[in-house]
């Protein structure tokens, strides 16, 4: 009994002294949040409304910081938040504000094309879809939002790679196995290139039958205002439907919208594009 006593407060204590990973996040995100709602956060005031030891504090915050998170001005010794933390915010902002405004032109898109109209961004060398206005044909494509697809097989992963550099691709590509879907996939970096360099010179990409069989996109690039790419616009349906005579008016379709949409977010083509 006493062993078993002695055993159990033992691990207590070690429990206190070494919070679990979990534990530090949450006092690390609750840290965060009180630097960027006060102006005056030092850290005898920042102890004071977490109940933290000031030891505590300052090793969060100093970790935070390695993060860029937060930082702090060493004459005041007042902490703020750091830039790491205004662009993941700003990001947030930036595709709500595109997930918003592009909602008429994605429907626009869907009624001229007849198709399902998508919008996707590349992150992490993949393509993640944010929005789509579904075709109100009985067979049509569907991607929910949050889906994750391979940017090497997909319309718009494609044209958001045809706006990088030959070596940006390569530095992606880098290690990565391009997944071969059907017979169609660019699946060598050779390959991707090759096409990718079509699309260069069209101004809008296809994905013909590339990751599945029976289902094309028609996808254009999305710019912010320095020219840089943010995201993609397409519209995808059955090979059946867009057809090699389609291809001729849908492309520049979706390009003329995604310059439009560009436009109205206040961004801008760049020039060699």
């Amino acid at each position: 009994m006493e062993l078993t006593g002695k055993g159990k407060r033992g691990r207590k204590a070690a429990e206190n002294a070494a919070p679990s990973s979990v534990q530090v996040l949450d006092r690390s995100l609750a840290l965060l949040a009180i630097v960027a709602e006060n102006d005056d956060s030092t850290l005898t005031s920042l102890s004071e409304r977490t109940g933290m030891a000031p030891s505590t504090v300052h090793r969060l915050l100093t970790s935070l910081a390695s993060h860029g998170m937060v930082m702090s001005d060493s004459d005041t010794g007042v902490w703020t938040v750091g830039l790491k933390a205004f662009e993941i915010g700003n990001a947030f902002l930036r595709f709500r504000k595109l997930g918003t405004i592009s909602r008429p032109f994605l429907k626009q898109l869907m009624e001229a094309s007849g198709e399902t109209a998508n919008i996707g961004i590349e992150e992490g060398g993949d393509v993640v879809f944010i929005s789509q206005v579904e075709s109100h044909a009985p067979m049509r494509a569907f991607f929910r939002p949050g889906r994750r697809g391979p940017v090497h097989a997909s319309g718009i992963g494609k044209a958001i790679l045809s706006t990088w550099s030959d070596k940006e691709i390569g530095q992606l590509m880098s290690g990565r196995t391009l997944t071969h879907f059907t017979e169609k996939t660019r699946d060598t970096l050779p390959g991707l290139l090759r096409d990718i360099q079509e699309i260069r010179l069209r101004g809008w990409s296809i994905d013909d039958e590339e990751h599945t069989l029976g289902m094309r996109c028609v996808a254009a690039s999305i710019f912010n205002e320095y020219g840089e790419t943010i995201a993609g616009i397409s519209i995808s349906g059955p090979s059946v439907r867009v057809t090699d005579e389609k291809l001729a008016i849908l492309g520049p379709m979706v390009r003329e919208t995604a310059d439009a949409l560009t436009r109205a977010m206040g961004g801008k083509r760049p020039e060699e594009l």
